[in-house]
C-alpha cells in the first residue's frame, strides 16, 4: 500500500529540532529531512519544495518581512522573524507546542494560526488545521487519538497525549519515503542519492520504487486531479438535458447517454440489463399467447375447469409483464406529465393501462360490464395478450434501437481506443518502467517501442523512424519522425525505437480534444430539427385526440360489441404512434456524420456545420499556412556589388539574428552552421526592415520603403530583378552595406505539394476559390497562376480579411473561409462555415466552425461529401416518420375497416412502432459506408 509521506512529514520525532525559514514548521534534523548550508548557517527543511524555494531566494526568507507561502499551504516566516537560534539552527524547545489535530510542533512566536477555546489558546500548522479543530473541538481533544486525517496527512491526535507514547529510538529513525516505515540509516542496506541528499528504505522494492521517480514519493509533483465521481449524461434527443449519472430523459423518456463515452463496450450495463428483461419478458409473455389465441388458432378448447386455471395462468403471468416488465413505461409515462412534456411512453402507457385494467375488471368482475361489451356467447373479452405482448414488443424495440444507438458511436469509442493504457517511462538513470497512462506528467521521458502506439502528445528526443497518423488525419501515408519532430498521441510507431518528450498529457492531447469536440459536435442541434421539434410539440396531444375520436366513432357506429371494438381501436391508435423516430431523425444522423468524418481528418463543430457545408459556394483561403507550408526558406540571393554570396548571407543572418519574424527566420536557418559576426545598435523598422552594425558596417535590409528612407537609390536593373524573383512567388528583399545596395535576399514559402489538385477538384465541384493574403500583389498573384485560383485579394491586412467576407456574403455568396493563424481568426467568425488548419492556432481552430486536423484543402471535400451525404439522410429518416406516423394512426383507427372488414391488433401496432426507431437508427447507420 502506498502511504507516500505529505511535504510537511507529520512526525513526532525527538528533538533537536529546527525552525523551517520558508513555512515556519518544526523539523527533526535527525530524521534525514532536506538541508543546506547558506552564509555559514545550515537551515532545515520540511521538504524539498521549501528547500528549492530558499536556494532559489534565501534573502528573501530571511527578510524581516515575507508573506509567500510555504510547500504546505502555511505562510512562510522569515528567519528573523523567528526567536534567536543557535548555529545550527535549532529553534528553541520551550518555545513549541503542539497542533491539536495533526501533533505537529508549531512554535506560537512565529505567526501560526490559532484559535481560543474555553478559555485556552490552541495552535495549528495551518489554517486547515484550525478550520478542522473549529469543526469538531471535541473529537480532537478526547482522551483518545482522533481517526480523522490532518491537513498534513498523518493521523490526528489527541492533545492532551501529544507528548504520551515517546520512544526515545525513534530519534534515531528516519522515513522511508516510500512505504512510510521507520529505518534506522545505520544499518538500512537500501539507500539512494537525490538532490544531495540521501535517502534510507526498507526493502529493495521500496528503493526501485523511490529511484523510478523520485518526485512522486517527495511529493514534488503536481498530483494528477482524481477523476469526477459520476459521469454526465445527457438525451440525444434532448441535449439540454444533463444530469449525473444514468436515467431517462424527462422530455423523451429515452435513456441518457453519456456526454463523453468511454471505450466500454456497454456503459453502465445497460445494455446487459435490457437483455436479461426482454428475455425473462419473452419467457412469461409466450404462454400468455399461446392460452389467449390457441382456442383461435387451433381450435384448442379446454373443459371446465381447466379452462378457467387457464384463464388465471394468462392473468397472472400477463399482470407480472406489464406490472413489471412495464414498470420503467409506466414510470416514465408519469414523470413527462410533471413538466407537461408527453411523449412516446406516455401513450404507451396510456394504451397498456387502459388494456390491462379493463381485462383485470372483466376477468374478475364481468357483471359491472353492460351488453354493449359482450359478444355474442355473452362473455365479456379480455386483452391481457395484447397487454402483455405490447409490453414485451416495445421492450424489443427499445433493445433494438439501444444497440443500434450504441453503433453510432463506434467511430468515437474507435478513437478513445487509440490511446495505450500504459506508457515506458525513463528514470533519471536510464532504468524504464510501465505506468498508467493517467501518471503521465509534462516532461516525462518516454520510449515508444516500434508497433507501439505514442501515449501523449510530445517531441522527438532521440531516434528515427515513420508513425502512422492515419486513424487521425485521414492520410495514409506514414509520416517521418526524427529528433525534434512532434509526435501525437494514439498514432502508430512502426519501424524505429523512439524517445520522446512529454508536452501535453490528459485532456490537452490532440487525441483528447478531438474527442471532445466530436462527443459535443453530436449532442448539438442542427436547424434541420427545428421542423421536428414544431411537430412534436403537438404530436403527443393530436395522437391521444385521435385515439378519443376512434373510440367515440366506433361507440357509435361499429359492430356489436361495440365498446370493446372502440378498446381495441382507441389502444392501437395510442400505441402505433411513435414520437421518437420524429425526434431521432436529426440527431441520429448528426452523430454518427461527426464520428464519420473525425475518422477522416474533419472535426465539425456542430450541427449546424455539417449541414451549411453543403450549401458552399464560394471558398476564401488564405496563402500563408493554408496554400503554402508556412515555413518561408531563403530561394536565392543576387550579388549587385563585389561583396561575394557567402558574406552577403552572412550580413543577412547576423542582422537577423534578433529577429523573430517568419522571414528572418528563414535567412538564420540558412546560415546555420556558419560563424556570424556581432551585431550592435540592431533597430527594428516597422513595415520596412531592420538595420544595425556589422564588424563596424552600417548594414540595412528591408523592402523599398527602407531604402527610400535611407536615400539609397537602386539601379533599373535590380528593380528587375526584385520584380521577377516576386513574380516567381518570392518576396524580395534589398541588402545594403554602407550606404549601398549590394544584394537581393529572396525568401518563399513552398506550396504545399498537391494543392493545385485539390483546388482542381474544388473546382469540379462548384465552389469558387478566392485568396486573400498579405504579401504584394506581384506575388500573391504568382501564386494565384500556378495553382489556377479565380480571385486575389492581396495587401489585406486582418481586419480587411473579415469585410472582405462581408462583401461576399452580401452578394448572396455562401462563403466558407479556410486559414491557420490568429489573424485569420475574424475572417473565420465572419464566414458562414469557417475553416481552421489544424497545424494552426489555438484561436483559429477556436473560432471556426470546422477543423481540419492535418490542415489539408482536401478535407474540404471529404467535409462537403459528408455534409450532402448527412443532410439527405436527415431528409429520409423525417420522411419516414412523418409518412409512418400519417399512415399508421388512420390504420389503427379502422380507416380500412368499412372496405376490407380488417381491424389492426393492438399487437401489430405494438411490432409497427418498435421498428419505427430501429428503421430511422438503422438509416443512419448508412452513413458509416458513404465514400469521401
Amino acid at each position: 500500500m502506498n502511504t507516500q509521506a505529505s511535504c510537511c512529514g507529520g512526525g513526532n520525532d525527538a528533538p533537536p529540532k529546527a525552525t523551517d525559514p520558508v513555512c515556519g514548521m518544526s523539523v527533526d534534523t535527525t530524521a534525514g529531512k532536506p538541508s543546506t548550508v547558506h552564509a555559514g548557517t545550515t537551515f532545515h527543511f520540511c521538504c524539498n519544495g521549501c528547500k528549492a524555494k530558499f536556494e532559489a531566494d534565501p534573502a528573501k526568507y530571511l527578510a524581516p518581512s515575507t508573506s509567500e507561502q510555504g510547500c504546505c499551504g502555511a505562510k512562510a516566516v522569515p528567519a528573523a522573524a523567528a526567536p534567536q537560534r543557535d548555529a545550527h539552527d535549532h529553534a528553541p524547545a520551550a518555545a513549541a507546542v503542539k497542533d491539536p489535530v495533526c501533533g505537529m510542533e508549531v512554535n506560537p512566536a512565529v505567526g501560526k494560526p490559532s484559535v481560543m477555546h474555553l478559555g485556552e489558546t490552541f495552535h495549528f500548522c495551518s489554517d486547515r488545521c484550525r478550520t478542522k479543530f473549529e469543526a469538531e473541538p471535541a473529537k480532537y481533544l478526547a482522551a483518545k487519538p482522533a481517526s480523522g486525517d490532518s491537513c498534513c496527512g498523518g493521523k490526528a491526535k489527541a492533545a492532551d497525549t501529544a507528548h504520551a507514547d515517546h520512544d526515545h529510538a525513534v530519534a534515531h529513525t528516519v522515513k522511508d519515503p516510500v512505504c512510510g516505515m521507520r529505518v534506522d540509516p545505520h544499518t538500512a542496506k537500501h539507500r539512494a542519492e537525490h538532490g544531495g541528499h540521501t535517502y534510507y528504505f526498507c526493502a529493495a522494492r521500496c528503493r526501485e520504487k523511490f529511484v523510478a521517480d523520485p518526485a512522486a514519493w517527495l511529493g514534488e509533483r503536481k498530483a494528477t486531479p482524481a477523476a469526477p465521481a459520476g459521469a454526465n449524461y445527457t438525451c440525444p434527443m434532448h441535449p439540454e438535458v444533463q444530469q449525473v449519472g444514468p436515467g431517462d430523459c424527462p422530455k423523451c423518456g429515452m435513456a441518457l447517454e453519456p456526454m463523453m463515452p468511454t471505450a466500454d463496450e456497454d456503459d453502465g450495463g445497460e445494455l446487459a440489463s435490457m437483455t436479461r428483461r426482454l428475455w425473462l419478458l419473452v419467457a412469461l409473455t409466450a404462454p400468455v399467447l399461446l392460452v389467449a389465441m390457441g382456442p383461435h388458432l387451433f381450435g384448442w378448447h379446454l373443459p371446465s375447469p381447466w379452462d378457467r386455471v387457464a384463464g388465471w395462468i394468462e392473468a397472472v403471468l400477463s399482470s407480472v409483464v406489464v406490472l413489471w416488465g412495464g414498470a420503467p413505461f409506466f414510470a416514465r409515462g408519469w414523470r413527462s406529465l410533471k413538466p407537461w412534456s408527453p411523449n412516446m411512453y406516455t401513450l404507451i402507457a396510456l394504451g397498456t393501462g387502459v388494456a390491462w385494467v379493463y381485462s383485470a375488471v372483466a376477468f374478475i368482475a364481468p357483471g359491472v360490464f353492460p351488453p354493449s361489451f359482450r359478444d355474442m356467447h355473452g362473455q365479456v373479452a379480455v386483452y391481457f395478450e395484447s397487454a402483455a405482448v405490447i409490453v414485451t414488443l416495445v421492450t424489443l424495440g427499445d433493445f433494438l434501437e439501444l444497440r443500434a444507438r450504441r453503433r453510432t458511436g463506434a467511430a468515437l469509442k474507435a478513437l478513445l481506443g487509440l490511446a495505450p493504457k500504459t506508457a515506458h517511462r525513463l528514470a533519471a538513470d536510464g532504468s524504464e518502467h510501465d505506468v498508467p497512462l493517467e501518471e503521465v506528467q509534462i516532461g516525462d521521458t518516454l520510449r515508444v517501442r516500434p508497433g507501439e502506439k505514442v501515449p501523449v502528445d510530445g517531441a522527438v528526443v532521440s531516434g528515427e523512424s515513420h508513425v502512422d497518423e492515419s486513424m487521425l488525419t485521414g492520410e495514409p501515408m506514414p509520416v517521418a519522425k526524427r529528433e525534434g519532430e512532434p509526435l501525437t498521441g494514439g498514432t502508430v510507431n512502426q519501424d524505429g525505437a523512439l524517445t520522446m518528450r512529454a508536452q501535453r498529457v490528459g485532456s490537452d492531447t490532440l487525441l483528447a480534444q478531438i474527442v471532445a469536440m466530436v462527443a459535443a459536435a453530436q449532442r448539438s442541434r442542427a436547424p434541420l430539427q427545428r421542423v421536428a421539434d414544431k411537430v412534436a410539440a403537438w404530436f403527443v396531444p393530436a395522437v391521444v385526440a385521435s385515439a378519443a375520436l376512434a373510440f367515440a366513432l366506433w361507440t357509435w357506429l361499429g359492430p356489436d360489441p361495440k365498446l370493446a371494438h372502440a378498446l381495441i381501436a382507441a389502444v392501437s391508435v395510442l400505441i402505433i404512434a411513435c414520437p421518437c423516430a420524429l425526434g431521432l431523425a436529426t440527431p441520429i444522423s448528426i452523430m454518427v456524420a461527426s464520428g464519420r468524418g473525425a475518422q477522416h481528418g474533419v472535426l465539425f463543430k456542430d450541427a449546424s456545420a455539417i449541414e451549411a457545408m453543403r450549401d458552399i459556394d464560394t471558398l476564401v483561403v488564405d496563402k500563408t499556412g493554408t496554400l503554402t507550408e508556412g515555413k518561408p526558406a531563403l530561394k536565392e540571393i543576387v550579388v549587385l556589388g563585389d561583396v561575394p554570396r557567402e558574406r552577403l548571407l552572412a550580413l543577412a543572418a547576423a542582422l537577423e539574428g534578433p529577429s523573430e519574424h517568419p522571414l528572418a527566420r528563414a535567412i538564420v536557418r540558412a546560415a546555420q552552421g556558419a560563424a556570424l559576426p556581432q551585431v550592435a545598435d540592431f533597430r527594428t523598422l516597422t513595415g520596412r526592415g531592420v538595420q544595425g552594425r556589422v564588424d563596424g558596417t552600417l548594414v540595412a535590409l528591408g523592402n523599398l520603403r527602407l531604402l527610400e528612407e535611407l536615400k539609397i537609390t537602386a539601379a533599373e536593373s535590380a528593380m528587375r530583378q526584385a520584380d521577377a524573383l516576386r513574380a516567381d512567388g518570392a518576396t524580395a528583399m534589398y541588402l545594403a552595406i554602407d550606404g549601398a545596395l549590394a544584394g537581393l535576399i529572396a525568401v518563399a514559402d513552398r506550396i504545399k505539394d498537391g494543392t493545385r489538385e485539390v483546388i482542381e477538384a474544388l473546382h469540379a465541384d462548384g465552389l469558387r476559390i478566392v485568396m486573400l493574403t498579405g504579401d504584394n500583389a506581384t506575388t500573391a498573384q504568382a501564386v494565384a497562376r500556378e495553382l489556377g485560383i479565380d480571385e486575389v485579394r492581396a495587401d489585406v491586412s486582418p481586419a480587411d480579411k473579415a469585410e472582405v467576407i462581408k462583401q461576399l456574403k452580401q452578394g448572396r455568396h455562401r462563403v466558407a473561409m479556410a486559414g491557420d493563424g490568429i489573424n485569420d481568426a475574424p475572417a473565420l467568425a465572419a464566414a458562414d462555415v469557417g475553416i481552421a488548419m489544424g497545424s494552426g492556432t489555438d484561436v483559429a481552430m477556436e473560432t471556426a466552425h470546422v477543423t481540419l486536423v492535418k490542415g489539408d484543402l482536401g478535407a474540404i471535400a471529404r467535409a462537403r461529401a459528408l455534409s450532402r451525404a448527412t443532410v439527405r439522410n436527415i431528409h429520409q429518416n423525417l420522411f419516414f416518420a412523418f409518412i409512418y406516423n400519417a399512415v399508421g394512426v388512420p390504420l389503427a383507427a379502422g380507416a380500412l375497416y368499412p372496405w376490407l372488414g380488417w381491424m389492426l391488433s393492438p399487437m401489430i401496432a405494438a411490432l409497427a412502432m418498435s421498428f419505427s426507431s430501429v428503421s430511422v437508427v438503422s438509416n443512419a447507420l448508412r452513413l458509416r459506408q458513404v465514400k469521401l
